[in-house]
C-alpha cells in the first residue's frame, strides 16, 4: 500500500482546547485510517512551521484523499497538507520513464 506524509497545523482555538483537555490525537488519527482499510504508521508533533506530522498508509489515494477531506473540513487545522511518498524502487521506474520521455524546455 501508499505511504504518505501529512504535515498539520492547529487553529490556535484548537491548542486552547487540548490545553484545557488534554488527548492523544494519535488514537483518533489512527481511528480515521483504520476506517478506509489504512494504517497509521506514526504520528509526531513538531516546533517550527508545522505543529505535527503523520506516516499514514492507504490503499490507494482516494482513500487517503477521503480522510484528508475529512480532518481538513473539521475545523480544527489552520493547515494540512499531503505527500505521497515513492518506494526507491517506484522511484527506479520512473526514472527508467522519465528516459524516455521527450521534454522540451520552453522556448529551446
Amino acid at each position: 500500500m501508499p505511504l504518505y506524509l501529512s504535515r498539520f497545523s492547529y487553529t490556535p482555538e484548537t491548542w486552547a482546547r487540548l490545553i484545557g483537555h488534554p488527548e492523544d490525537r494519535a488514537k483518533a488519527a489512527q481511528s480515521y485510517i483504520e476506517s478506509v482499510g489504512g494504517k497509521l504508521h506514526g504520528f509526531w508533533y513538531a516546533f517550527g512551521t508545522r505543529d505535527g506530522y503523520n506516516l499514514w498508509e492507504a490503499p490507494d489515494n482516494v482513500s487517503m484523499a477521503a480522510v484528508a477531506l475529512a480532518i481538513s473540513g473539521g475545523g480544527a487545522l489552520s493547515s494540512f497538507e499531503t505527500t505521497v511518498l515513492l518506494t526507491i524502487d517506484e522511484t527506479m521506474d520512473a526514472l527508467r520513464k522519465a528516459g524516455q520521455v521527450q521534454y522540451r524546455a520552453p522556448g529551446a
